[in-house]
């Protein structure tokens, strides 16, 4: 069960990179600014990996989807809920058919599916962060106003409140702006998240400029994994009495990833 963001984390689907990572034919198409180091890459995930499993999360690694170089970031394929997971439609064409991959992950784990998003809609998953009783839907350059409809009917049904976030297009996804970092805590950006958008939250504002980002995995607790080059927000999670593991992500940053497009997290306790 996945209610929110901020509980314990206890069961996640990883895509650790072998191969199809590091050899995009057309690095552009596939939203890769820089080409990654094959070795450190896998040293990365290997680390991350172990640190979720020292948490005591389960974590299940299936193999990459063949040409599909972005299938290492999980987090955009599904949306698992209390009720079940939903099917996403990715945004980016490139990435189309990670969707189905994974479906059936979470089919065979038994997961069951209650919705799927359908043409013309798109929905990526680091565009949806459910805190509690309330579902935050970033519409951005990813997600479509078709897609945040369609989504919008799915977890009002499950009696989320759903706050729509407009983005600006130079942030590719709401989880860049904003995460659950407790139960009832969020870490924001300042500026592109309003702040009456999160009222009856404890909030943790942060700029939202060069390499400073919201996107971080809580682990529960008060324990979150964060990019160790995201020193602002690594200062300011600790000065609020949070744990932090910062780890070295830098190849995933290459794809435009962080610590959360990582992860699929299924279960939270």
């Amino acid at each position: 069960m996945l209610r929110n963001e901020g509980d314990r984390l206890s069961r996640v689907v990883v895509c650790t990179p072998r191969e199809e990572y590091f050899r995009a034919s057309d690095p552009a198409k596939h939203n890769i600014t820089q080409s990654a180091d094959r070795h450190l890459a896998i040293q990365q995930h290997d680390t991350l990996k172990s640190k979720i499993s020292e948490f005591g999360s389960e974590v299940i690694d299936i193999p990459e989807l063949a040409n599909h170089p972005n299938s290492v970031f999980t987090r955009d394929t599904a949306l698992c809920t209390p009720s079940g997971y939903i099917k996403l439609r990715l945004g980016l064409d490139t990435r189309q058919g990670e969707e189905e991959w994974m479906s059936q992950v979470l089919d065979s784990i038994g997961e069951p599916c209650v919705g799927e998003i359908r043409a013309p809609g798109t929905v990526d998953g680091g565009d949806v962060i459910v805190a509690g009783s309330v579902a935050f839907v970033g519409r951005s350059i990813r997600t479509n106003d078709e897609g945040v409809q369609q989504l919008s009917a799915f977890l009002s049904a499950m009696n989320y409140e759903v706050r729509v976030i407009r983005l600006p297009d130079s942030i590719l996804h709401l989880d860049k702006a904003m995460m659950a970092v407790g139960p009832d805590r969020i870490l924001y950006c300042g500026g592109p998240i309003p702040g009456d958008r999160l009222e009856g939250l404890d909030i943790i504002e942060i700029p939202c400029d060069g390499p400073t980002s919201a996107n971080v995995i809580s682990l529960g607790d008060n324990e979150l994994i964060v990019g160790c080059s995201n020193r602002e927000v690594i200062k300011q999670l600790e000065a609020n009495g949070l744990v932090v593991h910062d780890l070295d992500l830098s190849e995933f940053a290459k794809g435009r990833g962080g610590p959360n497009c990582l992860i699929m997290p299924v279960e939270r306790k």
